[in-house]
C-alpha cells in the first residue's frame, strides 16, 4: 500500500511533530481584558501557564470578572492556535508537496 518512501516521510513527519510540540512548550502567548486587569498567558500547545488578576477582587463584580476572564483565555486561545498552526504548518512544510 505504502512505499519505502512513502513510509520514511510519514515518519520524518512525525518526528517534526514531536519537535514541533517540544518548541511550542517554550512559546508564550498573552491575552488581556480590561487594561490589563486580566492577564492569561498560554504556551503554544495552549497550555494555560499564568494567570494574573491585577485589581483587589473586592473591587470588581463576579460578573465582571468571570467577563473579564473570559475575554482574555479566548484572545490568548487565538494567539495560541495561530503560533501551533504556524510552526505544525512549518514542520510539514516540502514533506508532502501541494499540502500546504
Amino acid at each position: 500500500m505504502f512505499g519505502k518512501d512513502m513510509m520514511a516521510k510519514l515518519q520524518i513527519m512525525q518526528q517534526q511533530a514531536e519537535a514541533s510540540k517540544e518548541k511550542l512548550n517554550t512559546i508564550y502567548v498573552n491575552g488581556e481584558a480590561g487594561g490589563n486587569l486580566v492577564v492569561v498567558e498560554m504556551n503554544g500547545n495552549r497550555k494555560l501557564t499564568k494567570l494574573s488578576i491585577n485589581t483587589a477582587l473586592d473591587q470588581m463584580e463576579k460578573e465582571d470578572l468571570e467577563d473579564l476572564l473570559t475575554v482574555a483565555l479566548n484572545r490568548a486561545i487565538d494567539a495560541a492556535n495561530l503560533v501551533n498552526e504556524k510552526e505544525m504548518s512549518n514542520s510539514a512544510k516540502g514533506l508532502i508537496p501541494g499540502l500546504l
